[in-house]
C-alpha cells in the first residue's frame, strides 16, 4: 500500500528484582521534567543515537533481542547487526538482494533470524539464517501477483505467521512450524471478508504480532473503517473488530499493534501524510481486542510503531517521524519525550529497547 504499507514477543521472562529496580528508575526518570537529572549525576532516560553508517537506508524493520543485541533490515536489501550495543554494525545483507525492501525482521537470537521483503509478486520474499548472517536461504518467494506481503510475527522459535493485503477479498496468511524454514498458504475459510480498499501498513513490521503461543493481531487500512482482526489458533480462524483510529483515506488506520499479554494491547498509527492531522492517534484495548477505546490524549501526531517497556504493566512507547511519545497509564494518555524521527520500536524482554528510522538512524534507550 504505497511506500508506507504495512508483536513480536517472545515467551515469559523472569522478572528479577534488580531488573525490576531498574525499571523502576528509568520511568521515574522518564516522567521526570526534562531538566530534572538523575541524583547521581546521570540524565533521564533517552535515545543514544548509534552510527550505522548507512544514511541512504532507511529501516523500518527491527527485532531487539537485548541490550547488546539487535537487528534492523531496510531499503536497498540491507540488514545490519550488532553484539556490542551498537557501537559496531555487521552489514550481514543477503547477496543479490539490493532491488529489495525489508520491512521486517524477527530475530530469535544473535545467529537466528528470518527477514520479510515486501512489494507486488515475487518482489515478497522470505530469509532465514542461521549463523549470523553469514549465509542465507532464501525460504519463499511469492508467485502470485496479486499478493503484497507486509510484515512478519512469530509466536516462538519454531511457529510464525506472515501476512498479505488481501488476495481474493481476504488477507492472505502464511505459516510456518519450522522457524521460517519453510512456509505454507492457510486456508482462507476462516478470514473475514475485507473491506474495499483495506490492507496493511508495512511501516513499521508490526502490523502483525502475536502473544503468548496462539494468539496474534492484524492491523488494517485504507478503508471506511480502521480495523484490527485477532486470531485465537495461530491464524486459522478470525474475528474483526472496528477501532476508533482514523478511517476513510487509503494514507489512514492502525500502523502497528503492541500486546503486552493476551487481553492488554495498544494500536497506533492516523494519516502518515505529513500535511495532514492525525486526531485519534492511539487507541487501547483490555480484553483482547474484542473492543478498543480511544485514548484521552493520544500523541500529538502520526505514529507507526510501538512498544511495551520491559517488566512494566502499564508503560510503552509510540514512535513516528515526528517523534516518540511516552504512556505511562496503559495507553489512556500519551505525552512526547522526544522530537527525532524514527519509524520503528522493539523492546526485549530483558532491558534493551532500541528505535529505527530514516537516513540510517537507529537509537537504544539508555538509562
Amino acid at each position: 500500500m504505497g511506500n508506507t504499507r504495512r508483536t513480536r514477543r517472545r515467551g515469559p521472562v523472569r522478572r528479577t528484582a534488580t531488573a525490576v529496580a531498574a525499571c523502576a528508575v528509568a520511568l521515574a526518570a522518564l516522567t521526570a521534567p526534562p531538566a530534572q537529572a538523575h541524583p547521581a549525576g546521570r540524565g533521564a532516560p533517552h535515545w543514544d543515537m548509534k552510527d550505522t553508517g548507512t544514511p541512504d537506508v532507511r529501516f523500518r524493520g527491527l527485532s531487539a533481542v537485548g541490550r547488546d543485541t539487535a537487528w534492523v533490515a531496510g531499503t536497498g536489501g540491507t540488514v545490519l547487526r550488532t553484539t556490542d550495543g551498537g557501537r559496531d554494525w555487521r552489514d550481514v545483507s543477503p547477496p543479490g538482494a539490493g532491488e529489495l525492501q525489508f520491512r521486517d525482521v524477527e530475530a530469535f537470537d544473535a545467529r537466528r533470524a528470518v527477514v520479510l521483503a515486501v512489494g507486488e509478486g515475487e518482489a515478497s520474499r522470505l530469509y532465514r539464517t542461521d549463523d549470523g548472517g553469514a549465509t542465507w536461504t532464501e525460504s519463499f518467494r511469492n508467485t502470485d501477483p496479486k499478493a503484497f506481503y507486509d510484515c512478519l510475527a512469530f509466536f516462538d522459535h519454531r511457529h510464525g505467521l506472515a501476512m498479505s493485503d488481501p488476495v481474493d477479498g481476504r488477507f492472505r496468511i502464511l505459516s510456518t512450524g519450522d522457524g521460517g524454514r519453510t512456509w505454507r498458504v492457510l486456508p482462507d475459510r476462516g478470514m473475514p471478508a475485507a473491506l474495499e480498499g483495506e490492507a496493511g501498513f508495512a511501516a513499521s513490521g508490526q502490523c502483525l504480532v502475536t502473544s503468548g503461543p496462539r494468539d496474534v493481531w492484524l492491523a488494517t487500512g485504507g478503508a471506511a473503517h480502521a480495523r484490527v482482526l485477532h486470531s485465537a489458533d495461530r491464524g486459522r480462524t478470525w474475528t474483526a473488530t472496528t477501532s476508533p483510529l482514523p478511517a476513510g483515506d487509503p494514507a489512514r488506520g492502525v500502523f502497528a499493534l503492541a500486546f503486552r499479554d493476551r487481553t492488554h494491547g495498544l494500536a497506533v498509527g492516523g494519516d502518515y501524510r505529513p500535511d495532514q492531522p492525525s486526531p485519534r492517534s492511539a487507541a487501547r484495548t483490555a480484553d483482547g481486542g474484542r473492543t478498543w477505546r480511544a485514548a484521552g490524549t493520544p500523541p500529538a501526531a502520526y505514529r507507526s510503531g510501538a512498544a511495551w517497556l520491559p517488566h512494566s504493566r502499564t508503560a510503552a512507547l509510540a514512535v513516528g517521524p515526528t517523534g516518540t511519545d511516552l504512556t505511562t497509564d496503559a495507553g489512556r494518555t500519551w505525552r512526547t519525550v522526544d522530537t527525532g524521527s524514527f519509524d520503528t520500536v522493539d523492546c526485549a524482554h530483558g532491558t534493551g529497547c532500541w528505535a529505527a528510522g530514516e537516513k540510517g538512524r537507529v537509537a537504544r534507550l539508555e538509562h
